[in-house]
This record gives C-alpha cells, sequence and structure tokens, in this order.
C-alpha cells in the first residue's frame, strides 16, 4: 500500500514510518521541517520526504496518516476531506498493525520513555526480538523503532489526543496486554481540562485491557486508584502493598518475601528507581524473571536528555534533563543534590510545555528547584516572579553567562531544543 504520512519528523510518526516500511508498505511524507536525527534516519529507511504542505507537492496515495500536529485550515488537509480521500490517525494506523502483537504499554506523566526503553532493553538482552516504538534515544538500543520479528511489542504509551478528528489518548488505540502506569499528574493543559479529564481517557484505556491482561501500578498514587476504582477487570500487579515493597534507602524490592538489591543499577535517583521496578515487574508478565531482569539492566546506561551527562568544561559539570512538569523537576533536582551533596549547583529551567507556561502549576513550580543553590528561569510568558527571570533566550544566556563560573554543577531542564541553551554555555566555557 502507498502511505504518505503528514507530519512524519517527530519521533513517534518518524517510528511509525520506519515500522509501515518493515511491514512492506510504500511510504513518503511531509513536514514543515526536517532536522536530525529522523531527517537522516528517514533517508537511511529511502522514505521520499516533502517540505511543506504545499498542495501541489501532494502525491497520490492509498492511505493519508495525518499527525496530531496538523489541524484544519491545511491546505492538504481541506483537499483529503474535499475528496474524501481515505485518511487515518498515526495511533489509529499503529492500533492496526499491533492486533497481530502482544503489546506491552508504559503509560504515565513521567518515566514513560525511560521505562519503556528499560523494558524494551530487558527483552533485547535476553535474545528477543521485539518491536518497540519509543520517544527520544537510547544509548543501548538501535533507533527508537522496529517491528520485530517476535509477537511482544514495547510502546510508550502517550496520553496526548490522536489528531484533530480524534480527540481520545494515542494510547486508546493500542490495546495493550501488560499496562505500567508510573504516575498519573495533570499536565497538556492545551488539550485537558482537569485532572479528571485524563482519568477518565485512562478508565477508557483500562477498558481495552483483556481480563488475561496486567496492570503493573503504584497503589499509593491516589490519582491511578481513582481511575482503578473506575473500574478494572485484568489482573493487578500493585507496587507498596503486601505483595511487593519498596526500599529505595536501601535499593531493594521485596516480592512475596523475596529481596532483591538494584543497589549495582547504574542510573540515580528515586524516580528511576521506580522505573526499574516497573520494568522489572512487566517484563516478569512476559517469563523473564526478576534476576535475568536485573542482570539486563546493569547494562542499560538510559536515554538521552533524561540526566544526561554532557561533559566537563572549565571544572563545571553541565548535565541536561527533559523536563516538563513540576515533579519531574522535584525527581531530577532531588537526585542530582543527593549525588552532589557538598558541590553547589545551578539550575537552568525553561517553563516550556504548554502547561508550565500558562502557569497552571503555581507554587509548585518554585518548590521544585529546593535543591538547587540558585535558579536561571527562561520564561518567555513572565511567570516567574524572580529577578533571574528572563523573556527571551538572548537575556537568559546573557545572564547564565556572569554567575555560570560560580557553580560546580550546572543541570539545564527543558522539553524543547536544549542545544540552542547547552552549546552557547559549552562554548563560553570553553573559550581561552
Amino acid at each position: 500500500m502507498r502511505i504518505h504520512i503528514l507530519g512524519i519528523c517527530g519521533t513517534f510518526m518518524g517510528g511509525l514510518a520506519q515500522i509501515l516500511k518493515e511491514s512492506g508498505h510504500e511510504v513518503s511524507g511531509a513536514d514543515i521541517q526536517f532536522y536530525p536525527p529522523m531527517s537522516e534516519h528517514l533517508e537511511n529507511l529511502e522514505i521520499s520526504m516533502v517540505k511543506g504542505y504545499s498542495l501541489e507537492n501532494l502525491p497520490k496515495a492509498e492511505l493519508y496518516v495525518i499527525g496530531n500536529a496538523l489541524s484544519r485550515g491545511n491546505e492538504c488537509v481541506e483537499y483529503i476531506l474535499d475528496n474524501k480521500l481515505p485518511f487515518k490517525s498515526g495511533p489509529e494506523m499503529l492500533g492496526e498493525i499491533l492486533k497481530t502483537k502482544k503489546v506491552y504499554a508504559v503509560s504515565g506523566t513521567h518515566g514513560k520513555t525511560t521505562t519503556s526503553y528499560m523494558l524494551a532493553h530487558i527483552f533485547l538482552d535476553q535474545g528477543i526480538d521485539i518491536g518497540y516504538l519509543v520517544g527520544g534515544v537510547s544509548n543501548e538500543i538501535n533507533g527508537s523503532a522496529s517491528l520485530g520479528s517476535h509477537k511482544i511489542f514495547v510502546i510508550e504509551a502517550d496520553e496526548y489526543d490522536s489528531a484533530f478528528f480524534d480527540k481520545r489518548s494515542k494510547f486508546i488505540h493500542y490495546a495493550p496486554n501488560t499496562l505500567v502506569i508510573n504516575n498519573i499528574e495533570f499536565d497538556h493543559a492545551d488539550i485537558f481540562g482537569s485532572i479528571d479529564d485524563i482519568k477518565k481517557q485512562f478508565h477508557h484505556l483500562i477498558r481495552t485491557i483483556p481480563s488475561s491482561g496486567n496492570i503493573v501500578y503504584f497503589s499509593d498514587d491516589q490519582n491511578i486508584a481513582d481511575v482503578i476504582y473506575m473500574g478494572c477487570w485484568s489482573n493487578q500487579i500493585k507496587i507498596n502493598d503486601n505483595e511487593i515493597h519498596l526500599n529505595y534507602n536501601k535499593k531493594e524490592f521485596s516480592i512475596s518475601n523475596e529481596t532483591f538489591s538494584l543497589e549495582s543499577l547504574p542510573l540515580i535517583g528515586e524516580h528511576n528507581f521506580k522505573n526499574y521496578i516497573c520494568a522489572i515487574l512487566a517484563a516478569k508478565t512476559g517469563g523473564i524473571n526478576v534476576k535475568d531482569s536485573i542482570e539486563s539492566l546493569r547494562k542499560f546506561s538510559g536515554v538521552k536528555r533524561r540526566l544526561e551527562f554532557k561533559g566537563e568544561h572549565d571544572g563545571i559539570k553541565i548535565y541536561d534533563d527533559f523536563a516538563h512538569h513540576p515533579t519531574a523537576i522535584k525527581y531530577t533536582s532531588d537526585a542530582v543534590r543527593k549525588n552532589f551533596q557538598s558541590k553547589k549547583i545551578l539550575g537552568i529551567v525553561e517553563l516550556g510545555s504548554n502547561t508550565m507556561s500558562a502557569g497552571y502549576h503555581g507554587d509548585s513550580i518554585n518548590e521544585s528547584v529546593k535543591a538547587f543553590d540558585d535558579v536561571v528561569w527562561l520564561d518567555q510568558k513572565k511567570v516567574i516572579d524572580d529577578a533571574n527571570s528572563y523573556d527571551t533566550l538572548d537575556k537568559c544566556l546573557n545572564g547564565i553567562k556572569t554567575i555560570i563560573r560560580n557553580y560546580d554543577v550546572v543541570i539545564l531542564m527543558t522539553n524543547k531544543d536544549s542545544q540552542s541553551i547547552s552549546q552557547p554555555i559549552i562554548n563560553f566555557l570553553n573559550e581561552k
């Protein structure tokens, strides 16, 4: 089948393009701009790409897959609708492929990408040629997507909406056999009016899981508990109950009175400790025993832009973290403080997400950075009342340069293009 993807250069749609190509389809795509590494990856797959959405460049296809970045008024979208051409959302298209797979879906406000890659790494390291589609880039896994020859498929299950014509969350289309819910908090204020709207989507997701399926979740998360209370028909694997108990201080957990140590695993922070547990328990439902999963995770060094070390420059350690929510910022800041207890730490935080830049989180943003000695804010909508808050990138960079040499460790936290901040800082520090 000839398939044309509108909005192909994002991680999800680019990964879908690879899976469709591996499934035997002829794939082409369009986007406003093409940027590495995805543009290079698509070129290596020999996928024809068109820049922009001009109607004259819209090829004939048997199916158009429309990304959620496109909306009514787009020239190609209007043409497809006017001419009643066949179209689907990306998640719906993926969902059709997954009907032949045993799906392991990882959901939650935080930790989806890291936990998904942990789980995929466990299966792959155990010699199982699984399929997967995960956002971000892993240090151990080649590419963010693969069809795989095995029935198992690991998917990062996002609660964002599917397309302009399908406002259901993406994960509704995946019908998982095993679902991980890391946590549920309010996010995506551009599409959700309240936490209750998000809970409803998770409830719809749980309704798609078979009675033979599994749900791995933290029993002490009230929002998850609320969702489970709405109805659950599958096997529940509850963390922090009588059967599965965590001890973060000792880096260990117990299942039915058998205790396992995670002390040897490389990633720091309580959030990564919890990510490890979720991946291990999900893999267990796929037949991988706990000790083998732990052994595999010893070889997993993490995901790019998840507290990624960018080197030491002029004696200052630089880290890059994909932060999009106060809870995620707090997880990272606490982990960094615990790891560098005697060091002076500067946080650089961009209020990049729609929810953060709208000021929805209020004082919780300030509370989330208390582990840092000081913070510089890139705050283009002037949400933060702070002397170190700047409303343009240039002003922010100038402010950082005047103080950065007073610190031992610098943590950059943004869900936008981090290199626009990190690279000028690194160049400045390396100047002689």
